[in-house]
């Protein structure tokens, strides 16, 4: 039986310009008289793909689809690197321990255990301090009976106001800080105006010293404050 003749060998390459299929060493197109480029891997490559598509975008894409098969290539390189460095852990293998006893014939070794020891502190509370108390205000003397000598007013009371008025005086010029302040019923002493309950701060032998510790109540306060003499 006779083998049938071979057909042509399809061409290599097509015309840039007008598609016309030409054969290998090829100058020129035959049918639009173009230079054909020289046969490189760009062209085989658009070679091939005109013989299974018709539109060819041009020769730039075959650089632009190996740069960005090196992108991907980089890239995967870097994830995996950063992949690797991220989940890296260190195994250490450790055997089991194993608990032996020794045994030394005649030398006996008591095993001590050690004892934590606990040492108690007991902290005592220092009691809260006590409250201060205020210091007590002497309450308002009586003139002595029978005593004649000389003191400071400080203030004159209308008896009719009540001797409990004149003792709330008394009471805020010894907080004051007066010193023997006392109250006396001026109708018992004729050196004095009557119908007054006086406020009266020292007992003095002289009117001298009267005198001088009239101007201390008057630095206390006492503006009006003069020495007067008691006599029964």
């Amino acid at each position: 039986m006779e083998t049938p003749p071979a057909g042509p060998a399809p061409p290599d390459a097509e015309c840039p310009r007008c598609g016309t299929p030409y054969a290998p060493g090829q100058e020129y197109c035959l049918e639009c008289g173009l230079r054909l480029p020289a046969r490189t891997v760009v062209t085989s490559l658009s070679s091939g793909w005109r013989r299974r598509v018709r539109w060819y975008p041009g020769d730039w894409i075959w650089p632009a689809l190996a740069a960005l098969v090196v992108a991907a290539i980089a890239t995967g390189v870097v994830v995996a690197a950063t992949w690797g460095h991220g989940n890296g852990s260190t195994i250490v293998a450790t055997g089991p321990t194993r608990t032996g006893t020794v045994t030394t014939v005649g030398t006996t070794t008591p095993t001590s255990t050690p004892t934590e020891r606990t040492t108690s502190t007991t902290s005592t509370a220092a009691p809260p301090p006590s409250p201060q108390q205020p210091s007590a205000v002497t309450g308002p003397i009586a003139w002595p009976a029978g005593k004649n000598g000389f003191t400071v007013v400080l203030e004159s009371i209308p008896t009719t106001s009540g001797r409990a008025a004149a003792l709330d005086r008394a009471r805020a010029a010894l907080r004051a800080g007066l010193k023997d302040v006392g109250i006396l019923d001026s109708s018992r002493y004729p050196s004095l105006h009557a119908g007054y309950y006086v406020v009266f701060s020292g007992i003095y032998a002289s009117n001298v010293d009267a005198t001088s510790a009239a101007s201390s109540a008057k630095a206390s306060g006492y503006a009006d404050a003069y020495p007067a003499a008691v006599t029964s």
